[in-house]
């Protein structure tokens, strides 16, 4: 039985999430200042549109099931056997759609000249796909096996670090490169499909009911489109329309954004399961206060990190990917706001609207962004390349974020209005003015990184302490307590 109260709490998940996404943000800090100075703009770049190519075969293999096997398994969580039989349905629909995608990825590298230049590369990079399927991901997720996940992630994270360094030496090993990324974020889901039988049972359970899925999932997979769509729309239409050399400028710049992206929607991540679960309870209160205190949470990480990283955007670029890389600057600039409006429509989306059954709603808003990107990267990545993909990206995620708000305002307003906002902005000022002066004495893009952001982020968190911005002394309450009670024993 998985009884709800022995789930891991919300804490230890937070805390495996935090060291899972810490994992996610090392991992490519020590090895993209590594590869890219080796690989080049044209070797990141061969590497960043095959991934993104693959990434709609795999969107198509999976149907929407990682976010729909969340909340599908969740919900019967303390019934082992309604529980095996509903991953067996979702694992055997997941199989059959992957033969499909194989099937299509097969006939395009056939036929499609763009893609035989680096066959090999798309064959070691669609392994992904399969891997993804017997990893059940998203049953882990569901019983909030948050330390199993984190445990096995940062293994084979280090297992492919050392590969990264012992096997890449010249610009022509950018599959090499390929093939240790999809070991890093895929090759742990044959450990997950071994260990499977200790929460689900391996045996058929007879009594499938392979259709009841099929409606909800059709909504999650048009979502799942509409997401890959826009997100990778522009990787994948820079490398059709410009250069591989254009791609790569653009990846080191996506590279970032999305490190930071995973520790603001960090939290959203861990609380989806239980907000399901309270929903499907009918434990409404619980579900708004976890809800209001998610978007505080992004707010108080996202503005900062988003200011911080516009202001140092030069040095960023320059540290992770070297000089070869001044073409991605000006992207990284335009993009870093997409920190904040995905952090709140990771909220509005995948918290509040999917564990309430309103997944259309996401849908419909994946949709006008993908839109908004399609037509903006048909109008602006000719002349401005990888800054025009920039732009269409940051005008996608703000239509997301306009139609997500325009459907729930009524249900999350009271939530928006318990952000403090002017705590959090004289913060964020206050960092700037302390922080921004070091850049003149010119000490090296690492040193300056370095102690600006002691200074800024430092400020910052003193300063909403001081005027007691209530999450971040709630926080710094809790761990007053945890070092108390350690000195005591």
């Amino acid at each position: 039985m998985f009884l709800m109260k022995r789930q891991g709490s919300l804490k230890v998940n937070f805390i495996m999430n935090a060291i899972l996404t810490m994992s996610s943000f090392i991992f490519p800090l020590i090895t993209f200042p590594y590869v890219s100075r080796i690989l080049l703009p044209t070797g990141t770049g061969k590497v960043s549109f095959a991934t993104s190519l693959i990434s709609y075969f795999s969107m198509f293999a999976q149907l929407g099931i990682p976010t729909y096997g969340i909340r599908a398994c969740a919900k019967v969580r303390d019934d082992r056997e309604e529980l095996t039989r509903t991953a067996h349905e979702l694992l055997a629909i997941n199989l059959v759609m992957d033969v499909i995608s194989y099937g299509v990825l097969v006939l395009a590298l056939l036929f499609v000249p763009r893609l035989q230049e680096d066959r090999t590369l798309y064959v070691v990079v669609s392994f992904t796909i399969i891997l993804t399927a017997i990893g059940m991901e998203w049953l882990y997720k569901a019983l909030e096996q948050y330390t199993y996940i984190t445990i096995r992630s940062i293994i084979f994270k280090f297992v492919a670090l050392v590969a990264m360094f012992l096997l890449i030496h010249e610009e022509e090993d950018y599959v090499i490169y390929g093939g240790i990324s999809i070991l890093a974020a895929s090759a742990s889901n044959v450990f997950n499909f071994i260990n499977v039988h200790k929460y689900i049972d391996m045996k058929p359970v007879g009594n499938y009911h392979f259709k009841r899925h099929f409606k909800p999932i059709s909504v999650f997979f048009a979502m799942s489109c509409a997401t890959t769509v826009y997100t990778h729309l522009d990787t994948v239409m820079l490398g059709f329309m410009k250069t591989d050399e254009d791609v790569g400028y653009y990846n080191a710049a996506v590279k970032i954004k999305t490190i930071l992206v995973s520790i603001v929607t960090s939290l959203g991540t861990v609380l989806l399961p239980r907000a399901s679960y309270y929903v499907e309870q009918n434990q409404m209160d619980e579900f708004k206060r976890i809800t209001k205190k998610a978007l505080n949470f992004v707010f108080l990480i996202a503005v900062p990190m988003m200011v911080y990283f516009i202001l140092y955007a030069r040095q960023g670029i320059f540290f992770l990917s070297g000089s070869a890389y001044t073409g991605s600057i000006m992207p990284m600039k335009i993009i870093m706001p997409t920190l904040l409006l995905i952090g709140i429509t990771n909220i509005l989306g995948i918290q509040i609207l999917v564990p309430l059954g309103r997944e259309r709603i996401v849908l419909y808003s994946e949709i006008a962004g993908a839109i908004v990107d399609l037509i903006l990267n048909i109008m602006l990545i000719p002349r401005f390349a990888s800054s025009g993909a920039a732009i269409g990206t940051l005008a996608a995620e703000g239509a997301v974020l306009i139609v997500q708000f325009v459907a729930l305002r009524q249900d999350v307003l009271p939530a928006f209005r318990s952000v403090s906002y002017w705590k959090i902005i004289a913060g964020v000022l206050l960092g700037t003015a302390c922080s921004y002066w070091i850049v003149r004495f010119g000490l090296g893009n690492f040193v300056t990184l370095l102690i600006t952001a002691c200074l800024f982020f430092g400020i910052y968190g003193c300063f909403l302490l001081i005027v007691r911005e209530k999450l971040v002394v709630e926080i710094f309450d809790q761990m007053l307590d945890k070092i108390r009670k350690r000195v005591r024993k």
